[in-house]
């Protein structure tokens, strides 16, 4: 398949079953992304959405967790979740977070965009629809982690500061592995200036094309993996989807393509 500029890859993510995609079961993890797929709510949400924040039917969307819950032999009462504000607050995930954010969203963990953890049995989430999921293991250390950047968070450099996070509590660089999921695609995500001129010199040839009239095309995805080669991780450890999710409208939602009425895609990864 085309993946990097200038290379071939292999997609990262398998589609195992009708409600999500797999990842890096090489490393003996649970990990993926869900489709939109096989679920419950009505439109504009159908039918798998997995977010209590976007004005779907708590009914439905608890439904929907609890069949990907048994899916992926992770109970509800193990899953977390972050809050997601755009930024870059990352949390150390315990054991007694279990359960935050899984049946309400006033329980999830507050100004966080990113998870880590080392500890067994606890699902790490995040909610997507055009951001990039980022997903983390050392599998030698034995870390995890998992982080949702939209431009802010990208440009702001969360795949940077996950791999610090991750490499303070004991996973090295070298062993570092990174999936970067389903997003919007460079070619349907035009930007303007205000966007571009957030991202390093060193980067803006590699990741956006212009458009004329102050506008640019920007690839996400290729973004946060110079920032994680930058960050000291083998381009080899980097693994990028060819998928986009605002032209697999059968698989994915699109909060540009659906014009902000649509659902959640929920990525996931636990020990």
């Amino acid at each position: 398949m085309e993946g990097n500029r200038g290379g071939i890859m292999t997609e990262p993510f398998k589609h195992q079953a009708s409600r999500h995609l797999s990842c890096l079961e090489e490393y003996g993890v649970k990990a993926g992304i869900t489709t939109r797929q096989n679920g419950y709510s009505e439109v504009p949400y159908a039918s798998l959405n997995m977010g209590l924040h976007v004005g779907d039917a708590v009914t439905d969307v608890l439904r929907n967790r609890k069949e990907l819950a048994n899916d992926l032999g992770f109970p509800l009462e193990q899953w977390v979740m972050g809050q997601q504000v755009h930024g870059t607050g990352i949390h150390v995930v315990k054991q007694e977070d279990a359960g935050r954010g899984a049946f309400a969203k006033e329980q999830a963990i507050a100004d966080v965009d990113g998870l880590i953890t080392n500890q067994k049995d606890l699902l790490l989430t995040a909610f997507y629809a055009d951001c990039v999921p980022l997903l983390f293991i050392d599998p030698v250390a034995e870390w995890i982690g998992i982080a949702h950047a939209g431009w802010k968070g990208t440009v702001h450099d969360m795949t940077g500061r996950m791999v610090t996070a991750l490499t303070s509590q004991g996973a090295t660089v070298a062993n570092l592995r990174m999936v970067i999921g389903p997003a919007i695609g460079e070619r349907n995500y035009e930007v303007d200036h205000h966007v571009i001129q957030h991202i390093p010199e060193a980067y803006k040839k590699k990741v956006s094309i212009p458009t004329g009239s102050d506008k640019y095309l920007l690839d996400l995805k290729e973004l946060n993996k110079q920032i994680a080669i930058h960050a000291g991780l083998r381009e080899s450890h980097i693994y990028k989807t060819n998928l986009c999710t605002f032209d697999e409208e059968e698989l994915f939602y699109s909060h540009r393509r659906d014009h902000g009425k649509t659902g959640r895609m929920l990525a996931y990864i636990g020990l």
